[in-house]
């Protein structure tokens, strides 16, 4: 190849190639304002007073009730509590308990997220010993999305120990005039078997940090070397010296 030729090919692609990395590194600062911005915001909607009754389950958009604390009054719908499996609580494996409320004075049912038990790693079918107060209860604790799916085998699983909750169809499976879209993570102490140390949300902006520093020195590192082997190297010689000695 042609000499110019080919330190124009190299030059044309250093700089798509910087160019490229610090692309990268700037969409992961991005990323990065993305992500706090969410953590803000849940953190400001945690310092927000509790909201009491119904209103919230039929908020057109989610995004501005979730993480708000609230206090309900209703009564357990215990015969309809889920077992979650495989959830980890402090490093231990277990179950997210789920129980539907009937909410007072409005009949509407809404997925409180109680709390995490324990499994018998040696009868898999026997269910925690958890408690569920008869008559009207009060329970405080923040709106949430429905908990995460795990992968899971095969269809969709039914009766109290489950991989995951699809609440839609948990609705038709028990006529429960059953809220689908926003669930109630239960807060406060343990209480009635169950733990309540809910793992805080890591929305992983450090990591985004960490990629955008790595994609930059990615883009300094193909200039460095650029300017080492192409630009030095074209430096004519001094007219004095002897490129034979």
């Amino acid at each position: 190849m042609n000499p110019g030729l080919r330190w124009w090919w190299v030059t044309i692609t250093t700089c798509l190639a910087a160019a490229l990395a610090l692309s990268l590194g700037f969409w992961q600062l991005r990323r990065a304002a993305e992500k706090q911005a969410y953590v803000d915001a849940m953190q400001l909607a945690a310092l927000q007073p509790p909201m009491a009754g119904s209103e919230w389950l039929r908020a057109p958009n989610a995004m501005p009730v979730l993480h708000r604390p609230v206090r309900l009054l209703g009564t357990w719908v215990a015969g309809r509590t889920v077992f979650l499996d495989n959830r980890q609580m402090n490093a231990k494996v277990g179950f997210y308990v789920l129980t539907p409320l009937q909410m007072s004075g409005t009949g509407e049912v809404v997925m409180v997220q109680r709390g995490w038990a324990p499994r018998n790693f040696v009868d898999r079918t026997q269910l925690p010993p958890v408690e569920s107060p008869a008559g009207e209860v009060e329970i405080t604790g923040r709106i949430a999305l429905p908990p995460s799916k795990l992968y899971e085998l095969g269809g969709a699983s039914a009766g109290a120990i489950r991989q995951n909750l699809d609440l839609a169809q948990f609705r038709v499976e028990t006529g429960l005039a059953l809220a689908t879209g926003l669930t109630v993570v239960q807060t406060g102490s343990a209480s009635e078997g169950l733990l309540r140390d809910w793992p805080v949300v890591n929305a992983g902006v450090e990591k985004h940090q960490g990629y955008a520093a790595q994609w930059f020195a990615l883009s300094a590192l193909v200039a460095g070397l650029y300017a080492w082997f192409q630009l030095r190297r074209r430096k004519p010689l001094p007219k004095d010296t002897d490129p034979h000695v």
